[in-house]
């Protein structure tokens, strides 16, 4: 769930007015007037300085409302003009996320900090726990080198006083893998080429100056052209809106869509794969392992020569993991190549859905509704997907066209889901339902990544070089996101809530051997 708190409040009423604009007699000049419209003359200034300080920050996030990125940004440009190029625009960017450096507090940089807590003590534990060096005493007080620092931060453990605290980036620390650091201007840069689309950034940055790149306005001429328009929902949408999930179809078609379909759907499809590739790959290993006694028996022990490679070949087939999160198969795709080997061929829900979709509407235009920005990426991938709208924005949708869900009639699916399918939602969901799908359970023995980050990363990286997981786990589950796709950065609802309402729709669904 998104913890910018306000910020999401504002982007969420520009998605509206552009949604809005766009249905207006003239939506180039009703998009110019946003930031003027919130943020009118004379109105007390909530946030900022001044009111044209924030003027210049909504326009900078209407900008990204509709598809641009801030960085490419010409200041003299207006709103209307960014209107005019993106009815205009044919193709979507590759990347996702924009900076909005006037949105950019510019945080001091991540470091160890002695405050005026510092008591100058006898004992200086400060001192003996740090193993770097890094701590000195001057004038009677602590002071940090910040050149021999490591942050392990067991200086900050030590002190009696609690005097020393880590100054936090919030974007630099959500990131696990890096890609978010202060450029040379001093406010954060992406660094696409590391960036692998979790939206940890969005979700922690307190001013909301990480922005996801909105196809909101693509999708809207999509509507309005003579083409037929699919919607495919993630499994985590359970979990979001008030009502139940086919009232929330009905409401999508309200909208202006032509036909709902539940990625649900396709999640049975990946189980079924998964459940089939990890029994081959487990009879591999058996037969591995009975070759290897044989040979160990035959030749009267282990040949020591063949060790090595023996057990690379080991390493290759004895445990595998899930292949559905599009955050974490981004992470394989630039930073753990390693694991590559570990990792399920089968293709996402998402994939599955589309397919699906496509070969039942071969001339439709196909948009899935994600609870996070790494689904983007993903979508970019897929020729099968055409859009990526997330959470957030399908809310802005509804409260534009002034839709109430609760108040549309039910309307079924094209194919009815299982209660493990509508489960993919939530940490744990993915491995229960590839155990529900094994004819042998017993054979699975499951485990949870439960979010990504530093600590999780280089504890796959071990499970890689070992070959093997703590606890003799065979299958891993590995969702980017803590708690799951509730857990995503569009998501609106917290996730106790989403768990409970998802559960209470897959309670009412039959299980994967009946779908």
């Amino acid at each position: 769930m998104n913890n910018a708190g306000q910020a999401i409040h504002i982007k969420k009423e520009i998605l509206v007015r552009i949604i809005e604009a766009f249905f207006s007699d003239d939506f180039e000049e009703q998009t110019r007037l946003i930031p003027y419209v919130m943020r009118p003359k004379g109105m007390e200034v909530p946030y900022r300085c001044c009111v044209y300080k924030e003027r210049a920050i909504i326009k900078d996030r209407a900008i990204a409302g509709l598809g641009f990125s801030i960085e490419d940004d010409d200041e003299t440009v207006s709103l209307a003009k960014y209107a005019r190029k993106a009815i205009e625009r044919r193709e979507i960017s590759e990347k996702n996320l924009t900076v909005l450096q006037a949105a950019c507090k510019g945080c001091s940089t991540n470091r160890i900090y002695v405050t005026d807590l510092c008591q100058g003590c006898v004992a200086r534990p400060c001192l003996s726990s740090c193993k770097f060096g890094a701590i000195s005493i001057e004038n009677g007080r602590s002071v940090v080198d910040d050149s021999k620092c490591k942050k392990c931060q067991m200086c900050v453990k030590a002190c009696p006083y609690k005097a020393i605290v880590k100054i936090s980036v919030p974007c630099e620390d959500a990131c696990p893998v890096g890609a978010i650091k202060k450029d040379e201007t001093g406010f954060a840069s992406i660094d696409f080429e590391k960036c692998i689309n979790c939206g940890k950034c969005i979700a922690n940055c307190p001013f909301g100056a990480v922005h996801e790149r909105s196809q909101i306005v693509d999708i809207l001429k999509a509507i309005k052209s003579e083409k037929k328009v699919i919607v495919m929902i993630a499994p985590s949408i359970a979990g979001q809106f008030p009502g139940n999930i086919y009232q929330l179809k009905s409401a999508i078609i309200k909208a202006g869509f032509d036909d709902v379909y539940e990625v649900a759907q396709g999640a049975d499809v990946t189980a079924a794969n998964e459940a089939k590739e990890f029994t081959e790959r487990m009879k591999e290993v058996n037969a591995k392992a009975s070759e290897w006694v044989n040979e160990w028996v035959n030749e009267g022990g282990y040949d020591e020569k063949n060790k090595h490679e023996n057990d690379e070949e080991k390493k290759v087939k004895n445990f595998m993991t899930t292949s559905c999160c599009a955050g974490y198969n981004q992470l394989i795709k630039k930073h753990m190549p390693e694991i590559k080997p570990y990792v399920s061929e089968t293709k996402t829900p998402m994939y599955y859905t589309a397919e699906i979709v496509k070969q039942d509407n071969p001339d439709s235009v196909t948009v899935f509704i994600s609870p996070c920005v790494a689904k983007r990426a993903e979508g970019f991938e897929n020729p099968n997907v055409d859009y990526i709208m997330n959470f957030e924005e399908l809310g802005a949708l509804f409260v534009a066209k002034k839709i109430q869900i609760t108040e549309c009639e039910e309307m079924k699916y094209p194919t009815e889901s299982s209660k493990q399918a509508r489960n993919f939602g939530f940490s744990g969901g993915v491995a229960d339902s590839v155990k529900a799908a094994l004819k042998d359970e017993n054979s699975v023995k499951p485990c949870v990544i439960n979010g990504l980050n530093k600590e999780s990363i280089r504890q796959l990286k071990s499970y890689a070089a070992s070959g093997s997981c703590e606890g003799n786990c065979n299958l891993i589950e590995v969702m980017c996101c803590e708690g799951g796709c509730i857990g995503g950065n569009a998501t609106m609802n917290n996730q106790r809530t989403a768990k409970k309402l998802i559960e209470q729709l897959s309670n009412e669904s039959k299980n994967i051997d009946k779908i």
